[in-house]
């Protein structure tokens, strides 16, 4: 490296520099810092000896969950609620953003956005209040299925349902928040391209098929491989304020058992194997992704 050019480059732009300063900062303190921590997986951790002075005894926490009787059914939920989210989930923006991206009417399209914005920005805690009273054997859930002759029942409290619960409020949360980034995109597609279809007899659909995903193929796939790199990695916080023991069967996953094992029973050590395993796992899968998107299209992360 030239420390000549680097110098230079670094008085042209010294401005995008300091700007780029706190981002650097961030990821130094909060995600490579605490790297360091993850050696307690490979100890037998105590808080009184420290993380240096604690004993080393290899992979046996690893071998520990592996052996352990919920090993399966946590891997098999988080397994399954990963890749149902990206099933329905994933698809549900870009859906939305091409059903706005053909509205004329400016309000209307306005409304829509600022309905489908709005959810992003409630509380988690409230979203999941507001599910819980929907989902109560009373509940406005219940009084729709009714209309169908389906019995009324506690919806979480039955283990069959909360999958169906879970990603069905992850999509009315987030669809308007993710649909944004591609909106972006389809603002930048060419409109020489959808006259030029057109002319060739292409109607709305065909438009569609052939100008307007191809023309965000590229933003759809990035999105995907960073999806399919935290598909193991499903936040706690909201199952934790859904599940209770009648749906540990359905709704355990990963990042609950790792909070259960490390904050609800001390055990330090196991809790950072158990996670360690998870971003191990996710960093394979981002690579696989990233390696199949490259050998298949012209689109990939490096």
């Amino acid at each position: 490296m030239n420390l000549k050019l680097v110098k230079k480059d670094f008085k042209l732009n010294k401005a995008l520099y300091i700007m780029v300063l706190p981002v650097i900062a961030y990821f130094i303190i909060f995600k490579y810092g605490p790297m360091y921590g993850a050696l307690i997986a490979f100890k037998n951790f105590s808080p009184g000896l420290g993380i240096m002075e604690s004993p080393w005894i290899g992979f046996d926490h690893f071998m520990k969950f592996f052996e352990n009787v919920y090993f399966w059914r946590v891997l098999k939920n988080t397994l399954l609620l990963s890749i149902y989210s990206i099933l329905w989930g994933f698809p549900a923006p870009i859906i939305l953003a091409l059903l706005l991206n053909d509205v004329k009417n400016k309000k209307f399209k306005k409304s829509v956005q600022t309905i489908t914005y709005l959810p992003h920005f409630i509380s988690l805690v409230v979203i999941i209040g507001l599910l819980k009273s929907f989902a109560e054997t009373n509940g406005l859930i219940n009084d729709f299925l009714v209309l169908f002759n389906v019995e009324r029942k506690p919806l979480l409290m039955q283990p069959e349902y909360f999958r169906t619960m879970y990603i069905a409020s992850n999509i009315w949360q987030q669809i308007g928040w993710s649909s944004i980034i591609y909106l972006a995109t389809l603002s930048n597609i060419d409109n020489n391209l959808y006259e030029a279809a057109y002319i060739d007899g292409a109607n709305k659909w065909k438009q569609t098929i052939h100008v307007t995903l191809p023309g965000i193929s590229s933003t759809i796939i990035i999105l995907l491989i960073l999806r399919i790199g935290r598909l193991l990695s499903i936040g706690y916080e909201k199952i934790i304020l859904m599940y209770n023991p009648a749906i540990y069967e359905t709704s355990d996953v990963i990042s609950t058992y790792v909070y259960r094992m490390g904050l609800l029973n001390f055990n330090w050590s196991y809790s950072t194997a158990v996670g360690l395993f998870n971003s191990v796992l996710n960093f394979t899968l981002l690579i696989i992704a990233n390696k199949l998107s490259r050998k298949y299209s012209e689109t990939s992360l490096w």
